[in-house]
């Protein structure tokens, strides 16, 4: 029916390389996506900033502004720079859980709660199992999950609608899709030009 139509559309990246890829043209509503990178601070944030900016101002089909909630970031986030890439600061929420086992519970509680447009989270493991949980608390608060992982975790089974690997290339991101509900795996080069490097990273 008609609610399952706007859930297969996706949200741009604003990345054009690389929604041509994905099913509905962007990243997957309701659903868990899995980003996984050499290491973190490596520019991962980047490839989610066009998204996240739109996110943040409500510019989706009418969507009211979602907060953007970052749990356990293993870094501490640069207003400046988000500022630059159009996010709304006053929508941003940063989330420490005291102990590493509550990165998951605290963003399955963000994601049903219906008021998040996407939550960020750095789980220290992601079995089958919870990565189900996430998917399923997606679906039901209407939200997008982003969970960044090793890259050493590629070969774990995951229920993510889909699974991306960053690489970098000389000047710019390479992105290798691993898994995209609906679509085929693909390696897209030279997903992020240079231009977009963040300011003050």
């Amino acid at each position: 029916g008609q609610a399952h139509g706007t859930a297969w559309q996706g949200l741009s990246t604003g990345y054009p390389r690389l929604d041509e890829h994905l099913p509905g043209g962007g990243w997957p509503r309701h659903a868990l996506t899995e980003i996984l990178l050499g290491q973190h601070g490596s520019g991962e944030l980047k490839i989610l900033m066009p998204a996240l900016a739109r996110l943040s101002r409500g510019g989706e089909d009418g969507e009211s502004p979602g907060w953007l909630a970052w749990i356990a970031p293993p870094f501490q986030p640069y207003p400046p720079a988000l500022a630059q890439w159009g996010i709304d600061l006053a929508r941003v929420l940063i989330v420490r859980p005291r102990r590493p086992e509550d990165i998951l519970w605290a963003a399955g509680q963000a994601l049903v709660c219906g008021t998040c447009a996407a939550v960020l989270l750095w789980p220290q493991r992601l079995d089958r199992a919870a990565s189900r949980r996430l998917q399923l608390a997606a679906e039901q608060g209407g939200s997008r999950a982003f969970a960044f992982r090793p890259r050493a975790q590629r070969a774990q089974p995951s229920a993510a609608a889909l699974r991306l690997v960053l690489g970098q290339g000389a000047a710019v991101t390479d992105v290798e899709i691993l898994k995209s509900r609906g679509g085929q795996p693909a390696a897209v080069p030279g997903v992020i030009p240079d231009y977009a490097s963040l300011p003050g990273s």
